[in-house]
């Protein structure tokens, strides 16, 4: 009885150490980097007067208020003509909305498919939400069923029927070859 007594004496000593134990904080977040709304497996769908003109698909969605900007992680997006048909698909690992002028800056192995058959590729582009346009100033490849086209600087409709490139480095053409 007395080792018991002990025993439990010795437990309650040690259990009222002044040492307590501390939680991992992580010190790199800080108040104003936390968004105000997060979410995960986003779909969100953009129409305008009940016709239906885009939707955003995303992993992970983090809205920051104050900043009036959005930031998404692996993107896609199904862009709709006026009569409701899916026209283009433009996919990245990354972008930012501006909240404000509604317009995308897409990152990260950007591609955008149209129906039509139509392949650009780049690592940053701009989706302007009020001329409808997609641009970027970088590098971009636009392959067609017709051609090859390698250059700096795009704008297009974001159907991609109508495109420019400012500064062509390649172009070729695509021809039936009978051997």
């Amino acid at each position: 009885m007395r080792i018991s007594l002990f025993l439990i004496l010795v437990l309650f000593i040690f259990s009222c150490s002044e040492e307590k134990v501390k939680p991992a904080v992580d010190l790199t977040l800080t108040e104003e980097r936390i968004p105000d709304y997060e979410s995960w497996k986003t779909e969100i769908i953009f129409s305008s007067q009940g016709v239906l003109e885009a939707v955003l698909f995303a992993d992970h969605l983090q809205k920051f208020e104050e900043d009036h900007t959005t930031f998404l992680d692996s993107v896609k997006v199904d862009f709709y003509d006026e009569d409701g048909n899916k026209t283009t698909v433009l996919t990245s690992n990354k972008a930012r909305v501006d909240d404000i002028t509604k317009n995308m800056f897409a990152t990260e192995n950007v591609v955008v498919k149209s129906d039509s058959g139509v392949v650009l590729k780049t690592e940053e582009l701009t989706w302007q939400n009020k001329i409808q346009k997609i641009t970027s100033d970088q590098f971009v490849t636009i392959t067609s069923p017709a051609e090859t086209i390698q250059g700096y600087g795009f704008e297009s409709d974001q159907g991609l029927r109508n495109y420019k490139i400012f500064k062509i480095t390649y172009s070729a053409t695509v021809t039936d070859s009978i051997p």
